[in-house]
């Protein structure tokens, strides 16, 4: 059942199962995401034998044809979104702004022609934060403990999807993937060089020449490309404060996440969370 929200006295489309029996799949307009613990399970995907072996994670649309074929020793919960909730203008916190774009971090999941065909990928580093990330995306359905609750589930969908469309990009595991890894992974902690050295194995040069040919940035760079790329969601699609975010990105102090935001895209975080939703609402 959609959640009502006790603060706002709306509709929030979404639901949380701590125990997925897998008996109503596919969930009727609803995207949804299995979180596999332990066990497998066998099924047809829309024609296509697939297999899912803890960990890993199912992504379904509410069109999808599934039949599960066997299970075994299968835990597994699920988050499951209406594609509305995707959509800032439903959940915004803020008044003034006339429409807002709909997250698009981690929609090709759900995109079968992608190649991914509902099975998502997920490194033994990646497992510990996603399980954590599943928990409180339950808790936080359950107890709404303040008005933003649904922004700081919107927070945590974003890292979610994110990591899950990066460790799908890449299904070889060079060195630079472990360090991808890592950053999409640990990037709202402290990391230093020396992290991402010793992550890859590689010493510090070696590790910059072969991000440069890779992903056209030093390995440092890329982190702090990829926080600010977090950031932008958040400032688009969450009314989560500036402090909030930086200290959610890796940004030690809101003044060095403004610093770094503002050199970076030519604006302030404040003028490109406005900006972006009134472009956004004039499309």
């Amino acid at each position: 059942m959609p959640q009502r929200d006790r603060y706002k006295q709306r509709t929030v489309n979404i639901e949380f199962a701590a125990v997925e029996d897998f008996l109503g799949l596919p969930y009727p307009e609803r995207h949804t995401l299995i979180f596999l613990t332990s066990g497998s399970l066998k099924a047809v995907l829309n024609d296509r034998p697939i297999a899912v072996h803890a960990p890993g994670i199912l992504c379904l649309t509410g069109n999808d044809k599934v039949q599960v074929l066997e299970t075994t020793g299968v835990a597994a919960q699920s988050f499951r979104f209406h594609l509305d909730f995707l959509n800032s203008t439903v959940l915004s916190e803020t008044k003034d702004f006339p429409a807002v774009p709909r997250i698009g971090t981690g929609l090709s999941l759900f995109q079968q022609d992608q190649g991914c065909y509902g099975v998502s990928r997920i490194t033994e580093t990646a497992y510990p934060f996603l399980f954590e990330w599943f928990f409180i995306l339950g808790m936080e359905v359950q107890a709404q403990s303040d008005s933003l609750w649904a922004c700081r589930i919107k927070r945590y969908l974003i890292q979610i999807l994110g990591l899950l469309e990066e460790l799908n990009q890449h299904r070889e595991h060079s060195p630079v993937d472990a360090v991808l890894d890592y950053i999409h992974t640990h990037y709202s902690r402290k990391i230093s060089l020396e992290d991402l050295t010793n992550c890859a194995h590689l010493n510090r040069v070696t590790l910059n020449k072969r991000f440069q040919e890779r992903c056209g940035s030093t390995a440092m760079g890329y982190l702090l490309s990829y926080r600010l790329k977090v950031a932008r969601d958040l400032l688009t699609h969450t009314d989560m404060s500036l402090n909030d975010i930086a200290r959610s990105t890796g940004f030690e102090y809101d003044t060095y996440f403004i610093k770094q935001f503002t050199a970076k895209l030519g604006m302030s975080p404040t003028t490109y969370r406005v900006t972006s939703r009134k472009l956004a609402g004039a499309l």
